[in-house]
């Protein structure tokens, strides 16, 4: 009976010694906060809001051009950042506008669009901020700055028959012919050659390493929803971007003084080929000569794309940009479109309009912002990595655990109150 009565007294201090542990086990963890996740169990997309049809894709292509080689995968839909870059109402897929403000021009073609200060990165209003479209010429942009971070403006380039017979829009560059990164570069931007993006992708090192530069230095500015396919814009697999992305790589590019003289420039006498005579190129953006204060931009067709838009103008100080994406001619042409918008754009800032957003524009050439780019294999991903699935921190709690109960269970032993079982 007495040895009953003690393992019935002893139960209750089991219970007592399990229940400690626990209490310090989840008391440790508090103090120590969530352990990190290893880096492939990571959640870092979300479902795309209700209603957002775009927030994955673009709409489908109505051809062929985006079907990738025989035996090659289409590439798979970049991530959904689980925060939307720019702030939490670019989460939004409709207007986004200030509080009171009165409703953007019509008629309003575009699929998305954005308009920001190009000096305070102030994200005026927007639609569909983060929709995916397609880029057409706009991602030419991306071209440009990596040509101007990493070629001699006065180093020759030769053009291939490759180079010279891409589909057009065409500058009409000449196989064999020798032009001037820097001749090339306001040819690209001024009269959107897909034959001199793809001479210049040519020097760059070949049109996929060129765009593998491109893409890379998208990564850097913080376009999560941009992806290249061809230098030129041509639809091809995968090709992406949203207006967002459009307006932050416009805003960075307008801030570097080659691209900004080169969109800026409304005429220039392109060299001829072998044994023809030089002639004019002009600009093809209609907003010269039409909206005082243009600052210049870019412009962008394919049939999957429609027609894209970029660009800027400064009225009393004050400089707005602005992207559309997915715009068509009618009822109205798009650069009346833009004209209209980039009026909207002033007369919002002009009345102390709350911005909707910001654009974070980086600092830096690109070559300067990918040295300072942390490694991919540094300590803190082999931390995290998949063969050491606990982490460090996983580790140190288990031992303290370990070394609780052990201790709990010592004291209890001591004290006569563990018992065999009756």
């Amino acid at each position: 009976m007495r040895s009953a009565r003690l393992a019935r007294l002893a139960r209750p201090a089991r219970v007592v010694v399990r229940g400690t542990a626990l209490v310090l086990l989840t008391g440790l963890l508090a103090g120590l906060g969530p352990a990190a996740l290893p880096a492939s169990a990571q959640t870092l997309t979300q479902p795309p809001p209700a209603g957002c049809d775009n927030r994955l894709l673009p709409p489908p292509p109505v051809d062929t051009s985006e079907q990738p080689p025989p035996g090659v995968p289409s590439p798979a839909p970049l991530p959904v950042p689980a925060t939307p870059a720019g702030g939490e109402r670019m989460a939004e897929c409709g207007l986004v506008l200030p509080s009171g403000a009165p409703a953007p021009p019509r008629p309003d073609t575009a699929a998305s669009w954005m308009l920001q200060n190009l000096d305070t990165g102030q994200i005026i209003a927007a639609k569909d901020p983060h929709g995916r479209q397609r880029p057409a010429s706009l991602i030419k942009t991306l071209l440009a700055l990596v040509v101007i971070d990493e070629l001699d403006p006065d180093q020759v380039v030769v053009p291939t028959k490759e180079d010279a017979n891409q589909e057009c829009t065409c500058v009409g560059i000449v196989a064999g012919g020798r032009y001037t990164v820097d001749e090339l570069l306001h040819a690209l931007l001024m009269r959107s050659g897909n034959d001199v993006a793809h001479a210049l992708g040519t020097a760059l090192g070949g049109v996929p390493v060129a765009v593998r530069k491109m893409n890379e230095l998208a990564e850097r500015l913080g376009a999560k929803d941009t992806r290249a396919a061809t230098p030129s814009g041509l639809d091809g697999p995968g090709m992406m971007t949203s207006a967002y992305d459009m307006s932050l790589v416009f805003g960075y590019a307008m801030r570097q003084p080659a691209y900004a003289e080169a969109v800026g420039t409304r005429h220039m006498v392109f060299p001829g080929g072998p044994g023809e005579p030089d002639y004019p190129v002009y600009n093809d953006n209609k907003l010269w000569g039409t909206f005082p204060g243009f600052l210049g931009g870019k412009t962008g067709f394919t049939d999957d794309a429609r027609h894209t838009y970029a660009g800027a103008a400064e009225r009393d100080g004050t400089r707005i940009g602005l992207v559309m994406l997915r715009a068509e001619q009618r009822p109205r042409p798009v650069s009346e479109q833009a004209q209209r918008l980039l009026d909207y754009g002033f007369a919002l800032a002009a009345s102390g309009a709350q911005p909707v957003g910001r654009i974070t524009v980086p600092t830096g050439s690109p070559s300067e912002m990918a040295a300072a780019a942390p490694a991919e294999d540094g300590p803190e991903v082999a931390a995290t990595s998949v063969e050491d699935p606990f982490g460090t921190t996983g580790w140190v709690v288990t031992l303290i655990v370990i070394v609780i109960v052990g201790v709990g269970l010592l004291v209890a032993h001591r004290r006569g109150l563990l018992q065999r079982p009756e």
